[in-house]
């Protein structure tokens, strides 16, 4: 299934703050939210962060449909080095690759556009998926921080 990244905006709080809400998405991350999330809590916070200099959002969309199914970002830029973060938000879209792509897309923009030299990322230890995905994007494991892999991948120019 081919996709694509365009840059996330304010109109997408209308899906994604569904995804905020489905406790299975969030079950291999540290980042659950801790209320129920609304259309207009979404808004705000995509705001919010469409503002930041120090990060990069996309939204992850199916080619043929344009159908908006994720997230996909760089955030605390600095020093040529960015923090990966990535979710497919529509879970029928689960194991089919969409991650892998995504990620390597992004991978793609944080070295060619962004001229960064490295790319890290936490991943929880029981997500074997994620970090299998991770791996066959070039990333390596550099260290276990409690619960979370730290993984990274440089340059190579």
């Amino acid at each position: 299934m081919d996709i694509f990244l365009r840059p996330l905006k304010v109109e997408d709080a209308l899906t994604s703050y569904k995804w905020r809400n489905n406790p299975a998405l969030w079950e291999l991350t540290g980042s659950k939210p801790n209320r129920l999330i609304t259309t207009e809590i979404e808004t705000e916070w995509i705001n919010k962060v469409l503002r930041r200099k120090d990060e990069i959002r996309f939204a992850i969309c199916i080619d043929k449909t344009n159908e908006y199914i994720g997230n996909v970002q760089l955030t605390k830029i600095k020093y040529k080095k960015a923090e990966f973060h990535i979710f497919i938000g529509e879970t029928k879209y689960w194991g089919q690759g969409i991650g892998t792509k995504a990620t390597a897309e992004m991978i793609k923009i944080g070295f060619q556009k962004l001229l960064l030299s490295e790319i890290y990322l936490f991943v929880n230890k029981k997500n074997i998926t994620a970090m299998k995905s991770y791996l066959s994007c070039g990333f390596i494991i550099d260290k276990c921080v409690n619960e979370k892999i730290k993984m990274s991948i440089g340059n190579g120019k």
